[in-house]
């Protein structure tokens, strides 16, 4: 129970990416970006500056900038510490009490530090748009197209961009943005959704089509 020890491994490169059975292309005027869960307590686990957790953290950090300029909404999901028992759900039951309610834990990184025009939703499911107004804060945006990054790939992430395509919402999965605990978790997660739910690409293909 609880989090395991994430050993480190290289991201993807774009010629390992899979082919996305999605058509689509991002947009400046309908795009959002999610930074998922970059909180200390889900991070700790990395081995720090090493691959995944570094690079992701550093691409993360320049789609934060280039959607800022642009006027892409950038939103962030944050769990609280010491959840009651009753509001964690069947989680406990995977996961054990989960993270404290400290900034040593709840507090996001400090090289993703939310700006001031930025949306920080607090969530309790895997699914960033569980028991959250995000899809709310994006459809008054006239935002129809997510870029999911952050951690942990196979899960949250996962989950997150597999409720966007039952929502409507197109949903773009940043390849080298996203970490996981091993690169076998990483790989799964691309492919599946790849395979079923969005577009696999990069952080450096998305800013250069973020015009």
């Amino acid at each position: 129970m609880g989090l395991p020890t994430i050993q480190p491994y290289e991201l993807p490169s774009v010629a390992e990416l899979p082919q996305s059975r999605g058509p689509w292309k991002v947009e400046t005027g309908r795009a959002a970006l999610l930074i998922h869960d970059m909180q200390n307590y889900f991070v700790r686990p990395f081995v720090a500056d090493a691959a995944p957790l570094g690079p992701a953290t550093a691409n993360i950090a320049l789609l934060a900038a280039h959607c800022r300029k642009k006027g892409v909404p950038v939103f962030y999901t944050a769990q609280n510490g010491d959840q009651d028992r009753r509001d964690r759900g069947l989680q406990a039951d995977l996961w054990g009490p989960g993270m404290g309610s400290s900034e040593a834990d709840q507090g996001i990184i400090a090289p993703l530090a939310p700006h001031g025009q930025d949306f920080v939703l607090v969530k309790h499911r895997y699914s960033a748009f569980q028991r959250s107004n995000l899809e709310t804060l994006m459809r008054v945006r006239g935002r129809d197209q997510l870029i999911v990054t952050g951690i942990y790939a196979h899960i949250g992430c996962m989950m997150t961009a597999a409720e966007a395509f039952q929502r409507d919402i197109e949903a773009f999965f940043a390849a080298d943005a996203l970490a996981d605990f091993s690169r076998e978790k990483h790989d799964l997660a691309l492919d599946w959704v790849a395979g079923r739910c969005g577009v696999v690409t990069s952080a450096d293909q998305l800013i250069a089509a973020l015009v």
